[in-house]
């Protein structure tokens, strides 16, 4: 089955069309700026755009940086507060034209890689860290997923919380080097070890493909792989979710 998947970032919205069945993006991923203020029209009018570049008819799957229950916003950490309690689904469906499938960006790039990528068939615990703008977990135990963990959120022994310490967009405001900053996720991922435990992590968004910048500056136990998608890991798990959607029905 192929769905049109959406990965909704801070400074991007990118859309390609996947082959749900191999995990395999069936056309070039399609990229369009992150409109300032990200309002929910604004962003609902972006994925729009999205949509047509594809003239695309048919069901949409997005990741979008927030907590999402049944399809409504919860959260606003690097979205426009607008968006706390507005129906996502309701909202890019009007103005799309088509059926929308919403749910946390974290969460479809570690279904992505749960079913086809680094965490496939693993049976421990596999916590997936999407490095961006802000910074996202997505956590299964047993093959299954714990949905809207946020952990980007929590503090570090400094008091800072860990995305406004050691997101991709705190290096880049700050000039970090690869050294620098690798350091400082790395503060990040073994405070994530220590509560966790995990037996592997999963890297995704865009630090990923720079892996080999700061993999020697990573102390954890547990081995620290990148996510299989790379970057694209949102767009592939939000067309699986929309299969997952759809199928329910």
């Amino acid at each position: 089955m192929e769905i049109l998947g959406i990965d909704i970032g801070g400074t991007g919205i990118k859309g390609a069309i996947v082959n749900t069945v191999s995990g395999e993006l069936v056309t070039e991923r399609f990229r369009i700026p992150t409109p300032q203020p990200a309002t929910p029209k604004a962003v609902a009018e972006t994925l729009a755009d999205v949509v047509r570049h594809f003239n695309w008819t048919g069901p949409v799957g997005a990741g979008f940086p927030v907590t999402i229950l049944h399809g409504v916003a919860k959260t606003a950490a690097n979205v426009d507060d607008a968006f706390i309690g507005t129906n996502l689904e309701v909202l890019f469906s009007e103005e799309s034209g088509c059926s929308v499938y919403v749910a946390n960006d974290a969460d479809v790039a570690g279904l992505a890689e749960f079913t086809f990528g680094q965490g496939k068939d693993h049976q421990g615990l596999v916590i997936m860290v999407t490095v961006g703008t802000g910074i996202g977990t997505a956590i299964i135990s047993q093959g299954r997923l714990l949905p809207n963990t946020e952990l980007g959120h929590i503090y570090l022994k400094n008091g800072v919380k860990a995305e406004q310490y050691a997101a991709n967009s705190v290096r880049k405001d700050q000039n970090l080097s690869w050294k620098e900053w690798g350091k400082r996720f790395n503060s990040y991922l073994e405070t994530m070890e220590g509560l966790f435990n995990p037996d592997l992590f999963v890297l995704g968004g865009g630090v990923s493909k720079h892996f080999d910048q700061y993999q020697k500056y990573l102390t954890t136990n547990a081995p620290v792989k990148t996510a299989s998608f790379l970057n694209q890991a949102g767009i592939v798990g939000a067309a699986m979710y929309a299969m997952a959607e759809v199928n329910a029905k």
